[in-house]
């Protein structure tokens, strides 16, 4: 049993906590280096973050109002800490932490508490499934940044579970909401009902830079449909393209637009690049994209809940860091699950 209490930081995105926080969170997103990346864009970054922020503002603003007036992508983070923490305390002393890379609580605000708690020993555990620049690169980055600024580098001993894209009981988790899903519809349809996997789609230059994303994303959807054993049609696509780029294809509206026309009633849309409900799911999926199906001619279109406070994934969450710790018996059950 170990005596030295573990710091465990959820790394995430974030969200604006209310309507007024949209633009200031926008411009930090777009003022990320690894967000927006072209020659020479050192120069403009800012000042382009605050063109971008400013003009998307009122649209994304509409759009914040529609699911409640914020992101709740905070109250699920912090809720996935405090059940985490519950669990890992089951075994050894452990203070789970959120830091969030373009909100509050931000990577400062967690370093803060860690440094008042007086832990030395941290895991950060990305609630990013799986490997992108654009999330786990980025969010990692402010992490090491602001450690830097603390002249904390060499104080903490810091581990990473870098990605968890097809461990067996995060897997577990989505079977557990795809069978949910699947009960909204009635019983003599459920076996001819689409599965539409949609992910956050990414540029295609991250792609061909090798980013192993797009990759990890089809990783996850195989793992799904083997270990949940089914039988439906399915599909793969992207969504939340911003910009001009070239992004992964095929993206979800189109998907649903081309299912409806090939006479597909039924679907249920898998958002499964991500860890908890927000602005992709619950507007994009939830009102914008199921607009676009039934005017295509969709009969029933529902969306799984996001993994949210699953206490399967909190399991997945707290395995992964008894694997990391080599922590007993638990460890050895996930490394040979």
């Amino acid at each position: 049993m170990m005596s030295e209490k573990i710091g465990v930081v959820l790394l995430n995105l974030g969200g604006p906590d209310s309507l007024e926080a949209v633009e200031p969170f926008l411009f930090n997103l777009f003022s990320d280096p690894d967000i927006i990346d072209f020659p020479g864009s050192f120069l403009l970054r800012n000042r382009l973050a605050k063109l971008i922020s400013t003009r998307r503002a009122p649209m994304v603003v509409e759009q914040y109002r529609k699911i409640g007036g914020k992101s709740p992508l905070k109250d699920h983070t912090l809720r996935q800490a405090e059940m985490l923490e519950q669990r890992l305390n089951e075994r050894f002393p452990a203070k789970v932490y959120a830091a969030m890379r373009y909100w509050k609580p931000s990577t400062d605000e967690a370093l803060d508490a860690i440094e008042l708690d007086g832990i030395k020993k941290i895991i950060l555990l990305p609630l990013y499934p799986q490997y992108s620049k654009a999330t786990t690169v980025s969010s990692v980055k402010e992490w090491d940044k602001r450690l830097s600024e603390r002249g904390l580098t060499g104080d903490l001993d810091v581990q990473m579970i870098e990605s968890y894209y097809d461990f067996p009981r995060y897997i577990d988790a989505f079977i557990e909401r795809v069978d949910e899903g699947l009960t909204r519809f009635p019983e003599e349809r459920r076996g001819d009902v689409h599965l539409v996997f949609s992910a956050h789609g990414t540029p295609m230059k991250l792609v061909r830079q090798g980013d192993p994303y797009s990759g990890h994303i089809k990783e996850t959807v195989g793992a799904i449909l083997a270990s949940g054993g089914y039988e439906q049609d399915h599909s793969l696509c992207y969504q939340s393209k911003v910009g001009p780029m070239k992004w992964l294809t095929p993206s979800t509206p189109d998907m649903v637009k081309d299912l409806a026309s090939k006479g597909v009633t039924d679907m249920l849309i898998v958002p499964v690049a991500f860890a908890s409900d927000h602005l992709e799911t619950l507007f994009e999926l939830g009102i914008e994209y199921r607009r676009v199906a039934m005017a295509a001619g969709v009969q029933q279109y529902e969306v799984t809940t996001g993994l949210n406070d699953s206490p399967t994934f909190i399991d997945a969450l707290a395995q992964l860091v008894f694997k990391e710790l080599g922590a007993g018996e638990k460890a050895s059950e996930a490394a040979g699950s």
